[in-house]
């Protein structure tokens, strides 16, 4: 349960990191990076059952 919760929030937020929006023009791609890798991360974690 509190995998699935995770996993929502992380993409809301890579999708809120994208620098398709206004105000994340400026950016670049530098935070949705790293959220994708943060993201990748608990996918992996989930599917092995850790998380």
């Amino acid at each position: 349960m509190l995998g699935t919760i995770l996993l929502i929030i992380l993409i809301l937020v890579l999708l809120g990191a994208l620098p398709t929006w206004p105000y994340s023009s400026g950016w670049g791609y530098y935070p949705s990076g790293g959220v994708g890798l943060i993201l990748i991360i608990v996918v992996i974690l989930l599917l092995m059952g850790r998380l």
